[in-house]
């Protein structure tokens, strides 16, 4: 049986007609779709497009030019080469150059020798000191919507493109459109997600009289507090749901005992250190807040494991969660409440810094204290 299956692969492989052009042009293809898939942010994405096309082109430079709010203007999105840095943020006019061409019409183009070429434009090689030679350029397509375009520049060995070099552009724009048109789509349903989570996070502050943007605010100091500690993009995401939702479980406290103006009974006091487990458990059932979840819950823990709900000390406490409670804490002590007046910014860092090792993490501490030093230009 196994015998019969080497014979069966064999005889497809002898009888495909893949020619080194094409295998190449798969090869590339494979390698954009394996890079990119373990991406999420399009900057990236872009970038090793781009970085990929030109190394397997074996030419001197490449960019992405994609439309942003007019389809009269191409920015360069992506560029590199020894000018990518200079072409950031540059726009062309579509009236102009052969990018322009290429995307009015849509159709992809070979130029081995751009000074005959009526449509080419020397304003960016008079600008960035770049010599372009040749050029492949290609549009960016998807549903019969075109982004922007692809360009390859200038083969290192001085030979002309030719029409494998294109196929394999065509090749790359076409999962590379997809790539962007997708990482957009999920980035407006995230915004949307976002939008929605502020609203409710502000829902939940307006149960108090004193508590209006605290989650905002204790949001933006984590985050700064993320900063100073170089937290991965997915650590940061994470951080700012966490942080804006920290409190979404007191929407099932009453309110009369949020506003009570006087000290909380006993019992009305255990009904309030369940709101962390109360916003966990809410949050565990949306796939993409399930991490934040794990901050929220931790989040009044303290850090000589004084804390609640579960008394948990120490680093078994996620970072996350212990910038939170430093950054909760600052805001609460820093604005008015029901049972005091706001205290100074000095005096409530001082707090901090006091309570530093016993009821917060020292590096959490210094970590929110540094962030709000970076952004109010504070010595």
């Amino acid at each position: 049986m196994v015998d019969s299956l080497e014979k069966l692969k064999a005889r497809a492989v002898s009888s495909s007609p893949m020619t080194g052009d094409n295998k190449e042009r798969l090869g590339l293809n494979y390698e954009v779709n394996r890079k990119i898939g373990s991406l999420t942010g399009l900057p990236q994405i872009l970038e090793q497009i781009i970085r990929m096309t030109q190394l397997t082109l074996d030419a001197a430079a490449a960019s992405i030019l994609l439309f942003r709010n007019s389809d009269q203007e191409l920015y360069f999105e992506a560029a590199s080469g020894p000018v990518g840095k200079a072409l950031r943020q540059v726009k062309l006019n579509t009236q102009y150059g052969i990018a322009g061409q290429v995307a009015r019409t849509g159709k992809p183009l070979i130029v081995n020798d751009v000074a005959r070429s009526k449509n080419f434009h020397k304003m960016i090689d008079d600008t960035t000191g770049f010599n372009t030679k040749s050029l492949v350029c290609v549009p960016l397509s998807v549903n019969r919507k075109i982004l922007g375009v692809i360009e390859v520049l200038n083969k290192r060995d001085g030979s002309v493109f030719e029409e494998q070099d294109l196929k394999s552009v065509v090749s790359v724009a076409n999962t590379a459109a997809m790539a962007i048109e997708n990482t957009r789509l999920h980035q407006t349903i995230l915004e949307a997600y976002k939008s929605t989570l502020a609203t409710l996070a502000a829902t939940i502050d307006a149960k108090g009289p004193y508590t209006r943007g605290h989650s905002q605010r204790v949001m933006e100091y984590a985050l700064m507090a993320g900063a100073v500690l170089a937290f991965s993009p997915e650590d940061t995401e994470t951080l700012e749901y966490a942080g804006l939702l920290h409190d979404i479980g007191k929407i099932a406290i009453d309110t009369t005992i949020l506003k009570k103006p006087g000290p909380l009974t006993p019992r009305e006091w255990e009904m309030v250190q369940e709101h962390p487990a109360i916003g966990a458990e809410l949050m565990m059932e949306i796939p993409f807040l399930e991490k934040a979840s794990e901050l929220v819950l931790s989040h009044h823990e303290k850090f000589d494991g004084k804390g609640y709900p579960n008394g948990v000390k120490g680093e078994d406490i996620p970072m996350g969660a212990r910038i939170i409670a430093v950054a909760n804490a600052f805001d609460a002590m820093t604005n008015d409440r029901t049972y005091r007046s706001a205290v100074s910014i000095e005096d409530a860092v001082k707090e901090l810094h006091d309570n530093s090792g016993t009821q917060f993490c020292p590096i959490a501490v210094k970590a929110v204290i540094s962030g709000l030093r970076l952004s109010t230009g504070r010595k």
